[in-house]
Parts: structure tokens; C-alpha cells; sequence
């Protein structure tokens, strides 16, 4: 069987919770027995915690910080409080209880520990314990009490509490648990008047009187629960159990547990016994985003979103399997047991931290009794907040800033910075800067000058990057001779006008004049078509004399109602005169030729082509 990794710390803050109650759970399988003093039944559902006068208004009874953390009322249950802006002193009280209750009962060895060992620790009996996931046919089902939590229903608004008193939660646990947390919580949760602390009892090792009236609170609180469960057997069950649980004050209190309790139950002439377990812890996320993330880490759970008076919430149900150490077994051998349970998640009204409240037992023929008492401690949760939200829910996410380096002054503060908090799962990964809305990647990117001027190192990583290149100006002709001089006036020698185009006796053929070919191997023209050369000489138009053409630019000019000719499209060429010649040679004037005598058609003789 493999380790569950939401059991584990570091995959979920409410690992540690998880933790105790798996504890308590092995403690009450492995110490109750026959002998075990219970209560019938009937007393988780005997009353009703609606019809009570303090019910709606659990805010007017005077607990923590004035007061106790839980307390006792009649035909009500034992109410419970917990708060963010109070979060005790930190005080370890597991030696100080152990050492008060082994002197109350007389010594001696506690069961599955050795006597001489001088201290005892929860390591001794292989405490605590860490449970791992069941198969999912041994799932529970999910009660008909939970799916009624599912159905619309009024919820209450948060009671106002004056600035600086953070988020405090309420609520009710029905009767029949025995508390194994003290009336007055941890040292420095409560104000309550501290008792002086007696001369022979001393304050040895420094400890401050409200960690010693804390240790004696709560000494007293197990002793009390011990003889009420085993009232009647002998000393030494009470002493074991007693100083059992007094070695688990430390690991409580680190897991943020507000409620830890046992149930002992007498049902249909047999024995039943549960564990319960209330507990806050940081987590930014609302409760759709929780909910789905519980569903996909624990994939052998069935868990519900409902809405609760005090708000919505996450409900899961879940099998567990937890071991029973062999220090704490009868026949000294570990076992495994298969217990179901339910965990309820409640977002605060901070938005940085949930309540978690979770039942489990190992009588699944009881599960119904039991979640029915679970659903009357969820109804009658209720919230007080000052209006200030969480550090932890604002600075979940850090919001990225520019990289800079660091200063001679920022040097030593940097090396004693505290280590950051953990952030959970779904928020772990690598900042990134986003980008605005406006931006545009295809941008050019400014010149920015360095911070130095030209003293600036050539290889900065501020400059640009790349080589730098020239670029050619408009009027560059790749293909000009250099080093030979153009001659100006010269202008390319004209063939006669009435020239016939002369066949290549070379076989160069012109583009114009190509002819098939036979193998195919002649690639298409790039440009545009070429027209075929044509058959007859071109008839060139006399020029106009001077004087008609200015007569026909004033004419135009005085013309009004010509219309101008609309600018064509495309882009203008030069298009060379008629008489053209581009195999003349540059350079060399030509000499001016004397015009042929125009002779008479009708009268000239048929010119001689020897070649065709």
C-alpha cells in the first residue's frame, strides 16, 4: 500500500489536522474497550441546537479573548471559538502536562512505554500516526443529512467586530464529545486572569505564569475526561490514557487545532466511538476553485459543494486506513484499521483562511448517526470579521516586478530576509511579466542611450544587438564600371530607319526570337510576355515644326473644357527612342553619315538579298 500524498504537509495545510484526527482514531480503537464508561445514542441527536436562545446569537456569549476558547452550555452543547488575530504565544506544554499528571497518579509505567526511560514522548508510542487512502469500494456514502446541505437556504451575514480583531468563527459541537483541548486554548489566546503561581511549585526553566496556568488548565481537562471514560476501571487505564493524550498538546497546537474530542457511544448494546477535530488554515482559494482542486487530488473521494448559514462549503467523504502502533495494541502486533470519513471546508470571510472541520469513525454501520450530528455542527457555524482581508490572500501571488541589481545597501538585508511562505499548489510556477494591451511585438525597439555615455562598454547588453550594416541610397547602381569615367553628350549610334532586323549567323538567340525546344529544357520567362519581332519596318511619324507644336499647347491651354487624362498606375519607365542601339560601344563618338537621297519607288530597282 502506497502513501497518499494529501496526507502529506507539504501537498495541503490541512495534512496536519488530518494528522490528529488519525491519531485520535488509533487512540480510541487501541484504549477503549468493554470496560469504557459511554453514552447512550441518543444524546447527538437528543437536542436541538435551533431551539436554544443562544443559538442565533453565539457572538453574545463571553468567550476568547475575554474568556474561555470553549465552553458548556446546557441543552446546547459545548460552544467553540477561534480566531485569526489570536495566535498564542507558542509556549511547548507537553512536558509540563506529562510531568503534572504522572506526579497526580503516582508514576509508574505507561502502557507500550518502557519505565526507565526517564522522558515520555509521543515517539515512545510510535505517535503520531498518518493515515493513507482506502479502496474506493470502501468508500462511505454520502449521507442523506450531507446532501440536504446541498439545497438553498438562507445565510447569515458576519457579525461586525471592531478593527483589529481579524476573523473569529463559532460554532457548536453536539454533546456527547469529551474535549481534549483545555477550556482556555493554548498560552496567550485568552485573557483570562491568570492564577498566581505557587512558591513550592516554582517557575523553573523561566516559563511565564501563563504558560504554567495553561499547562495546569489543561492537566486538569485530561484528568477529568479520563475518570468520566474510565470511571470504571482502575487507576493506571486513566493514567494511560490520560498522559497518552497530554503527549499530543504539542503536535495540536502546531496543526492549528481549535477542537480536539473523542465520542464513546453505546448503540444497540454495543460500543461505538468517533474522533473529531476543528482546525484553521491558510488557503487563498474561494470555494469553486477548492472544491475542484480537492476533487482532483483526492481522487477516492466524493466531494459536494453546499451552502451552509454561514456560507458555502466544500464536503468530501472519504475511507481511510490507519494503523494502530504496536506499543498501544493489546496483543502488542501493528494492525491496520478502516475508518470513514467526512471533512468539511469553510472559506472565512478574509479570503486567506478556511475552517476545517472533520468526523471519522471506524463503526461504518453508524456512519448516518454520526454525519447527522456532523450536519448540525456545520449549520450552526457562524462568522465575525472586521473588514480587513487576510495579508496571506493579497500577497498570494507576488505581483512581478522589473529586475534590478542589487545595491551595496540592499546586500546585507537580502542575506538575513526570511525564508518566503509556501505557496500552494496551484499557484507554484515561474512569474511572468504580461504584456499591456496596446502592445505590439512587431515594433521597432527605441535606442537607449547607456547610462555612461561613450565611456560605455562596446559589448553592453543594454545596447542593440546585431551588425551594423550601410545602406545603399536610392540613386546605386550595382552594375557601373568603377574607375572609368562617363563621357558626357555621347549618345548610342542609331541604325538606318529602314533597317530590317538581321538574322544571329551566331545562333544567339534573343529571348524575343527562341525558338521550340526539343528536350524541353528551356524555363519559363520570368517577366512579362514578349511580343514576336515584327514584319515590316516601323513607319516613325514626321516631327511636327516647332511653331504647330506651341500653336497646339496654347490651343490646349485656352481649350477649357479638356479634361486632363486621370494619372495611370503602375510605375513609369523610360522608354527608349526609336533609334536606340544597345550593342553600340560607349565611349567612341560617331561619326555624323550623310542622308540617303530618297529615290523613287516606283522607279528604284529591287534590292538584292544575297542570303535571303
Amino acid at each position: 500500500m502506497t502513501q497518499d500524498v494529501q496526507f502529506s504537509v507539504e501537498a495541503n495545510p490541512f495534512a496536519a489536522a488530518e494528522q490528529v484526527c488519525a491519531t485520535l482514531g488509533t487512540l480510541t480503537d487501541a484504549l477503549f474497550d468493554e470496560h469504557t464508561s459511554r453514552h447512550p445514542a441518543a444524546s447527538l441527536s437528543a437536542l436541538r441546537t435551533v431551539e436554544h436562545p443562544a443559538a442565533e446569537a453565539l457572538f453574545g456569549l463571553p468567550l476568547a479573548p475575554n474568556g474561555p476558547v470553549h465552553t458548556t452550555l446546557d441543552r446546547l452543547g459545548t460552544v467553540t471559538t477561534a480566531g485569526t488575530a489570536r495566535p498564542g504565544t507558542g509556549a511547548r506544554l507537553t512536558d509540563r502536562v506529562v510531568a503534572a499528571l504522572q506526579t497526580r497518579y503516582g508514576g509508574g509505567a505507561v502502557r507500550g512505554a518502557i519505565a526507565d526511560r526517564g522522558t515520555t514522548s509521543a515517539a515512545l508510542f510510535q505517535l503520531p500516526v498518518t493515515g493513507e487512502f482506502a479502496d474506493a469500494k470502501l468508500r462511505p456514502p454520502f449521507a442523506p443529512a450531507l446532501a440536504a446541505l446541498a439545497a438553498g437556504q438562507q445565510t447569515r451575514q458576519p457579525v461586525e467586530l471592531p478593527t483589529g480583531a481579524g476573523t473569529e468563527v463559532r460554532l457548536v459541537v453536539p454533546p456527547g464529545f469529551h474535549s481534549l483541548t483545555s477550556p482556555g486554548g493554548p498560552p496567550g489566546v485568552s485573557a483570562r486572569a491568570v492564577p498566581p503561581v505557587p512558591d513550592d511549585q516554582g517557575r523553573d526553566g523561566g516559563a511565564a505564569p501563563a504558560t504554567v496556568a495553561a499547562a495546569d488548565e489543561l492537566a486538569r481537562q485530561l484528568a477529568e475526561v479520563a475518570e468520566e471514560l474510565f470511571s470504571a476501571t482502575g487507576p493506571e487505564p486513566r493514567r494511560d490514557f490520560a498522559v497518552i493524550s497530554a503527549t499530543l498538546a504539542d503536535l495540536i497546537r502546531d496543526a492549528g487545532v481549535v477542537y480536539a474530542g473523542v465520542c464513546a457511544l453505546e448503540l444497540d448494546d454495543r460500543a461505538s466511538d468517533a474522533a473529531l477535530v476543528v482546525s484553521l488554515a491558510r488557503h487563498p482559494l474561494p470555494i469553486t476553485p477548492l472544491a475542484t482542486e480537492l476533487a482532483t487530488v483526492r481522487r477516492h473521494a466524493e466531494v459536494w459543494t453546499v451552502l451552509l448559514p454561514a456560507g458555502p462549503a466544500a464536503v468530501l467523504v472519504e475511507g481511510r486506513t490507519v494503523p494502530v502502533p504496536g506499543p498501544l495494541a493489546a496483543d502488542g502486533q501493528r494492525r491496520w484499521v478502516v475508518t470513514s470519513a467526512v471533512q468539511a471546508f469553510v472559506p472565512l470571510p478574509d479570503g486567506g483562511t478556511v475552517l476545517c472541520a472533520q468526523l471519522s469513525t471506524a463503526r461504518p454501520e453508524d456512519w448516518e448517526l454520526y454525519t447527522e450530528a456532523f450536519a448540525e455542527l456545520l449549520k450552526s457555524i457562524q462568522f465575525g470579521w472586521d473588514g480587513v482581508p487576510a495579508p496571506s490572500a493579497a500577497a498570494a501571488v507576488p505581483a512581478p516586478v522589473p529586475s534590478q541589481a542589487p545595491t551595496a545597501a540592499q546586500a546585507p538585508a537580502s542575506a538575513v530576509e526570511e525564508e518566503p511562505e509556501e505557496v500552494p499548489v496551484h499557484l507554484r510556477g515561474t512569474p511572468v511579466r504580461v504584456p499591456p494591451a496596446d502592445f505590439n511585438p512587431f515594433a521597432p525597439v527605441a535606442e537607449v542611450p547607456a547610462a555612461g555615455g561613450n565611456d560605455a562598454a562596446p559589448g553592453a547588453e543594454d545596447g542593440p544587438k546585431g551588425t551594423p550594416v550601410m545602406v545603399p541610397p536610392p540613386d546605386f547602381n550595382p552594375f557601373t564600371m568603377e574607375g572609368i569615367p562617363d563621357v558626357p553628350g555621347d549618345a548610342p549610334a542609331a541604325p538606318p530607319a529602314g533597317a530590317a532586323p538581321v538574322a544571329d549567323p551566331f545562333g544567339t538567340t534573343v529571348a524575343a526570337e527562341q525558338k521550340a525546344d526539343p528536350f524541353g529544357t528551356t524555363l519559363p520567362a520570368q517577366g512579362p510576355a514578349v511580343p514576336p519581332p515584327p514584319s515590316i519596318p516601323p513607319v516613325i511619324p514626321a516631327q511636327a515644326p516647332p511653331v504647330a507644336a506651341e500653336a497646339t499647347e496654347q490651343g490646349s491651354e485656352q481649350g477649357g473644357d479638356a479634361e486632363e487624362p486621370a494619372p495611370g498606375k503602375g510605375t513609369p519607365v523610360m522608354v527608349p527612342p526609336p533609334d536606340f542601339n544597345p550593342f553600340s560601344m560607349e565611349g567612341i563618338p560617331e561619326l555624323p553619315t550623310a542622308e540617303p537621297e530618297p529615290a523613287d519607288e516606283a522607279d528604284a530597282a529591287p534590292e538584292s538579298r544575297p542570303f535571303g
